[in-house]
């Protein structure tokens, strides 16, 4: 197996401009790929709900996100990109048929569980070889992503087993000030999350 290609920020020519995420404040989008990058955890909209994120590579930011939700590492969580180039520090492609697979449904409300990195921290993967990943086409997510030169974690704003926070407002009733950033912004159009599939058996895991 090869090496996973060397992590690296993006160019700057990625950051959106003004104008081109409609619904969201640039200057929010701004405050909110920073507090990643500083390491802290944000609530932002995402294709269903409000999500909570962090930078996968913090390791500490992480285990917070996963105290904040009351949240069993096991599980894993959701890692998105505004790109497939943002994933590839976290997913080995050298399965010919995972790229035939995912190709057409990306980017889009459409998340494939894809083999890992062997270096890619338990926090992220859980107990599974895998890890899952989006290239998310929700405007607010996708800028973030891009601003901030780098994959987040994606998972829905709530308590372990409670219903997801579907505004601004939920986020504050169920973590007060406890989330670092609030970005508001339009949630995009799936009435539930989205479905999640396994890129080598292309077998249902989560319904949408």
């Amino acid at each position: 197996m090869d090496a996973p290609p060397a992590y690296r920020h993006e160019a700057a020519g990625e950051q959106p401009r003004s104008g081109e995420v409609p619904g969201v404040n640039l200057d929010s989008i701004r405050q909110a790929a920073q507090v990643i990058v500083e390491g802290g955890v944000i609530a932002y909209p995402t294709e269903s709900c409000y999500g909570l994120g962090c930078d996968p590579r913090q390791h500490a930011s992480v285990k917070r996100l996963l105290r904040l939700k009351h949240r069993p590492w096991t599980l894993g969580l959701i890692v998105i990109g505004a790109r497939l180039e943002q994933l590839r520090p976290y997913i080995d492609l050298s399965p010919s048929e995972i790229l035939d697979r995912v190709a057409d449904t990306w980017p889009g409300p459409h998340t494939w569980l894809m083999p890992a990195w062997p270096g890619v921290s338990q926090w992220i993967r859980g107990r599974h070889a895998t890890v899952a990943v989006r290239v998310t086409a929700h405007p607010g997510a996708s800028a973030v992503c891009r601003y901030a030169r780098r994959a987040i974690v994606s998972t829905s704003a709530n308590r372990h087993h409670r219903a997801p926070a579907r505004s601004a407002a939920g986020v504050r009733r169920e973590f007060g000030d406890q989330v670092d950033f609030i970005l508001e912004g339009k949630l995009g159009g799936q009435a539930n999350p989205t479905e999640i599939r396994d890129a080598i058996t292309n077998h249902v895991v989560r319904t949408g």
